[in-house]
């Protein structure tokens, strides 16, 4: 997994594609099936599963075809607060106040 960050994003995009393969493989449905479920071409199954270049609505759309929609959240996770970094994040700014000047005697 380390190595992800020196793959380049073909590399990734070819990787991915393998991955969905092996999942729709798995889950033994042919890609007739899938891009009749998802609303896609065959093709462009063909295209997203050799990592030839694809869109994000036909990822999408195949992993709720191959109903891995959990795959969506872990591509784009919502952020979480982590309470210990709250602990050392430095306090914002407070607004200073000035204090008042005493009235001098006449």
């Amino acid at each position: 997994m380390a190595d992800i960050v020196f793959k380049t994003a073909k590399e990734l995009q070819t990787d991915l594609g393998q991955r969905l393969r092996r999942l729709r493989l798995a889950r033994n449905i042919d890609q007739r099936t899938v891009a009749g479920k998802a609303g896609i071409s065959e093709k462009a199954l063909r295209n997203l599963e050799s990592g030839n270049g694809s869109t994000v609505e036909t990822l999408l759309r195949t992993l709720k075809a191959l109903g891995y929609t959990q795959g969506i959240e872990m591509l784009a996770p919502e952020p979480t607060i982590d309470p210990l970094a709250l602990l050392h994040r430095a306090k914002p700014p407070q607004r200073v106040r000035r204090t008042r000047k005493q009235k001098v005697g006449l």
